[in-house]
């Protein structure tokens, strides 16, 4: 399914035009001025964007959105067939890295999520049908552009996913405060896929049974978790960091 959506504020459609999102209009506020949003009147006419100048009135619905002066309508984004996900990912990537989110229904979160998959090179993220918040315009601008550069699929089941990744020799791994084993312990070998539960009720347990590790991030007594997205930035970063000392 494919309709429309806004994203607001410069930065997000600077980054959707760098990725090649299909944008249909951008509205403007007329009298802007600054180098960034000059930069993105640049970026409109270089590649033949629709765009049209408005007055504040025009924009003052949107006045809890931090718009910056710019509004963009853009096709939604698509989602990928999980199979295509992970064939693509393995003839790109001989070791790829996914990311699927169990029970996370903060759209903020997840677009938190997609900017360090980004950042860190992640081959695609997994979600659920159901119980999973959506793929909107508050995603887009927390991603910072992340939900154009990374491939999102949506499965009827996180362990239809699981099962389909195993068949590709895949680590799965549980990022779990209930677990005994910590993250810094875990060696990234081969291709794997990182499940993030919510911070109130974690990963489901029949999916956590599925996991080859399961790892916790060491924290002081009094703090009993992180926030989701923060907990997935430091699991990348700490594969990405085991891929730069093995080169």
């Amino acid at each position: 399914m494919k309709d429309i959506i806004e994203i607001y504020g410069i930065h997000a459609i600077l980054e959707a035009i760098e990725t090649e999102t299909n944008i249909e209009k951008v509205w403007l506020l007329k009298g802007n001025k600054g180098s960034l949003f000059q930069r993105l009147e640049k970026a409109l006419r270089q590649n033949n964007i629709s765009h049209s100048y408005v007055p504040k009135e025009r924009l003052d619905r949107f006045k809890n959105k931090n718009h910056q002066g710019a509004i963009a309508t853009i096709s939604k984004i698509e989602f990928v067939e999980i199979e295509n996900l992970i064939e693509n990912a393995f003839k790109k990537n001989g070791f790829p890295t996914f990311i699927l989110l169990d029970g996370i229904t903060d759209a903020r979160n997840v677009g938190a999520i997609l900017r360090s998959s980004a950042a860190t090179g992640v081959d695609g993220l997994i979600i659920p049908q159901t119980g999973s918040a959506p793929i909107n315009d508050a995603t887009i601008k927390t991603s910072a552009g992340g939900a154009f550069k990374v491939p999102i699929s949506r499965v009827n089941h996180l362990k239809d996913a699981v099962y389909l990744l195993k068949s590709f020799e895949t680590q799965i791994i549980g990022v779990s405060e209930k677990s005994n084993e910590s993250l810094f312990d875990l060696k990234f070998k081969k291709a794997s896929a990182i499940i993030m539960g919510s911070e109130d009720k974690g990963i489901q347990s029949s999916l956590l049974k599925m996991c080859d590790n399961s790892v916790k991030l060491p924290m002081e007594k009094d703090i009993n978790s992180l926030n989701v997205s923060v907990a997935c930035g430091i699991v990348l970063y700490e594969k990405k960091r085991q891929q730069l000392i093995s080169k």
